[in-house]
């Protein structure tokens, strides 16, 4: 790989760093299944701010408010005490070996085994980045409200086609929203299925101000990674603005419709672009450094 990606990256300096990873993630998604959205979410996050850095995982300082803290991961993200855990087992057999960036790489792919037997392999040689501002984030992470055109020029700043940009929506098959995420979508809303709008309502009355309240993104099968995102696209029951309006495109509708009939090339899909988005800006070689805990710098 041009960029100094390579599978097996680990073959020789950490023979078992990938399965140490992968046994991680699978004992947290036993415990709790939801952690599979939130680790995937949070290579995405990673990758669109300042590339596949590992910055999601810097803590905040007196002095800096890191990426983490931002409204757009903060109270919504969560699973760094995953990459934690695998990190110091890491740190144990192998030190400063494995990038944490990598970590978050390896979770994202073994979170999408868990939760829907998808498996493809992924690049390691991620490099640590040192900086971590939740003032990067606007501009480069997509809001719920963003429609299909303002999605389709975000993805492609990354580098990733419209194609790639609905393959990877398609991991809100599983994951939950705050109400205040899709709070504007509703009764009035054409593309919405107005039965479904009346269940949300109920969940996320107006007058209540909890930000505690969520919703499955995929209501049919929630913890399941698989095509039944795209079904609820069909059916007018998309959760979020930024859901729905892939069917609003005679393209990325054509392209949800294939999604739902064809499992089997999304799968085979999912995993082509979740490489290719794991190598956005990524440092290599002798940038940035490996950190000794994901969630400092040295």
């Amino acid at each position: 790989n041009g960029d100094g990606l390579k599978v097996g990256y680990y073959r020789h300096t950490c023979p078992e760093a990938e399965e140490i990873v992968g046994i991680t993630v699978a004992k947290a998604v036993k415990a709790n299944p939801g952690v599979a959205a939130d680790l995937i979410r949070m290579h995405f996050h990673d990758c669109f701010v300042k590339g596949c850095d590992g910055s999601i995982l810097i803590d905040s300082t007196g002095g800096n408010v890191a990426e983490k803290d931002s409204p757009a991961n903060n109270p919504s993200l969560s699973g760094y005490d995953i990459i934690d855990d695998a990190k110091s087992q890491l740190e144990a057999k192998c030190p400063l070996v494995v990038s944490c960036a990598d970590i978050v790489a390896f979770a994202a792919r073994d979170s999408a085994h868990q939760a829907g037997g998808l498996m493809w392999a992924v690049e390691g040689g991620r490099r640590d980045g040192r900086v971590s501002r939740a003032s990067d984030i606007p501009g480069n992470l997509p809001p719920p409200f963003f429609d299909v055109n303002q999605l389709t020029t975000l993805f492609a700043a990354k580098g990733l086609s419209q194609d790639e940009m609905v393959t990877l929506s398609g991991a809100h098959s599983i994951g939950v929203s705050h109400c205040a995420s899709f709070s504007g979508r509703g009764i009035q809303d054409p593309s919405m299925d107005p039965a479904y709008a009346l269940q949300l309502k109920a969940k996320c009355p107006r007058s209540s101000s909890s930000t505690s309240t969520v919703v499955p993104l995929d209501p049919l099968t929630p913890t399941n990674l698989d095509v039944k995102y795209y079904t609820d696209l069909e059916q007018k029951r998309g959760l979020l603005k930024s859901d729905q309006t892939l069917m609003s495109n005679d393209a990325t509708s054509r392209l949800v419709k294939i999604n739902a009939k064809y499992p089997t090339i999304w799968r085979k899909n999912f995993g082509r672009a979740m490489v290719k988005m794991g190598a956005i800006d990524v440092l290599t070689g002798s940038q940035g450094q490996i950190r000794k805990q994901c969630r400092f710098i040295y």
